[in-house]
């Protein structure tokens, strides 16, 4: 299609929306992708990238849905501050300091060990990359499509056009790892007896192979916070995350026009006039009609949407192109990541670790998504309250991350790219040093430890 029009974009979502139909009944009735644990917006992706233009070119996308992406990255990050609860952060601190810290030694140490480890060996031997390269391992692995879609525009804005495409590939990348490598570890546990809550692998939901939950188990998506002779309750909750999102597009492109050598993410406006807005919603006493589980369904939304459209719309031509160093970020990366599991998780965490852990692995190679995945495998039950403590401690490091997907491609354009490893390791070197210095650090020690 030469034109975008409105019908472009009808056709673009009926199509992604079939194939997320499709995928939904693929992970429901086939056996070997329920194996997987594979979510339906990634094997609609995968669907799109087979059929779609840089396939067998059958799907008849618009020119357009590569840009998807960049717009729905931001309803994700708007929708997170808008309806939460107030929350006092001494109190959550004191509660969660190990998974805060924890969660923080693993966003810090995998955007800065990525971005050393390309400066230190792929720069040198593909003497073509760009200085950025190594931010395609912590803006798929730790950060999903979501990040890797904010860090691919910003790459881009910087001058590197082809980032969208690797770190949509790092993200896809990352999820199978997170579910392979998982699993394997999983099942290793539970052979050494170091599961504390299943004794066989084989033990698990019915709903987590099928993705299908039985009626026992269902649960409400929301509250109707207004009546819909007024207004309807979703139309309500849509109207304030698009009309966050007009001002912060307006505020976006004001600010291009006012510093053209520094862009501003999207993504991260939105985050900041969300944080705004329920903050003035609360004062005037209105946030108890925003239903945060209604917020947390439309950025659940966006992001399937943006899992499907990301993977769709990469181009393989790029990704073959720079196969060879992306391979070796990978298996880098992936070795990290099992660092961070066998020497940080039992360390840091002194009931649990072993949960806790399983839940770290998941979501600093794939997603929190896949991280609860492999939890509740785990833990079926959720005894060990991980999500209910990473919820609470991601409250502080929502900012952290926010600053490194925002500032991490500036200083790239910049010329400024020591400086991101530089001091995203030194702040994880300092929060264990912190644990060692007050006798923390081993707490997790006396329970099963790794082999």
């Amino acid at each position: 299609m030469e034109n975008f029009t409105i019908w472009s974009l009808m056709i673009d979502l009926s199509i992604i929306s079939g194939l997320l139909l499709v995928g939904t009944i693929l992970r429901a009735k086939v056996k070997w992708i329920q194996a997987l644990f594979l979510p339906a917006s990634m094997i609609a992706g995968f669907l799109g990238l087979a059929f779609g233009p840089s396939g067998f070119g059958i799907l008849p996308f618009s020119n357009q849905f590569s840009a998807y992406p960049g717009l729905l990255i931001a309803v994700i990050f708007a929708a997170i501050p808008i309806g939460a609860a107030k929350v006092h952060l001494s109190e959550v601190f004191h509660r969660v300091r190990n998974m805060f810290s924890y969660s923080m030694i693993l966003t810090l140490s995998m955007w800065g060990i990525g971005v050393l480890f390309a400066l230190l060996i792929l720069n040198p031997i593909f003497s073509d990359l760009p200085s950025g390269f190594g931010l395609v391992l912590g803006a798929g692995f730790l950060g999903g499509h979501g990040t890797a879609a904010a860090i691919g525009e910003g790459l881009a804005h910087a001058g590197w056009k082809e980032a969208m495409d690797l770190a949509m590939t790092s993200a896809t990348v990352g999820i199978l790892i997170a579910v392979l490598g998982g699993l394997f570890l999983i099942k290793h546990s539970t052979e050494k007896g170091k599961t504390k809550f299943i004794t066989n692998f084989k033990d698990l939901p019915t709903e987590l192979k099928s993705g299908l939950m039985p009626k026992s188990k269902r649960f409400y998506m929301g509250q109707e916070t207004v009546s819909s002779s007024s207004i309807d309750p979703l139309v309500l909750h849509l109207a304030i995350i698009a009309f966050v999102i007009g001002v912060s597009y307006w505020i976006t492109n004001s600010l291009s026009d006012l510093i053209p050598s520094v862009s501003v993410p999207l993504f991260s406006v939105a985050f900041v006039l969300g944080l705004l807005f329920q903050a003035i919603s609360r004062r005037i006493k209105s946030d108890e009609y925003i239903d945060q589980r209604v917020m947390e369904r439309i950025g659940g939304t966006a992001t399937d949407f943006l899992v499907a459209f990301g993977i769709a719309s990469i181009n393989i031509t790029v990704v073959i192109d720079y196969a060879l160093p992306l391979l070796f970020l990978f298996a880098f990366g992936t070795i990290w990541a099992y660092v961070l599991f066998h020497f940080v998780g039992p360390n840091i965490f002194k009931d649990f670790w072993l949960e806790k852990s399983i839940f770290g692995w998941g979501w600093s190679t794939g997603t929190v998504a896949m991280g609860l995945a492999l939890l509740r495998i785990v833990d079926p039950e959720l005894k060990s309250r991980t999500p209910e403590d990473y919820a609470l401690a991601y409250i502080g490091v929502a900012p952290v991350d926010i600053i490194i997907v925002t500032f991490a491609p500036i200083l790239f354009g910049l010329g400024f790219t020591w400086v991101i490893p530089l001091v995203l390791l030194l702040g994880a070197a300092v929060i264990i040093a912190i644990y060692k210095s007050a006798g923390w650090w081993g707490q997790g020690k006396h329970e099963n430890t790794p082999s």
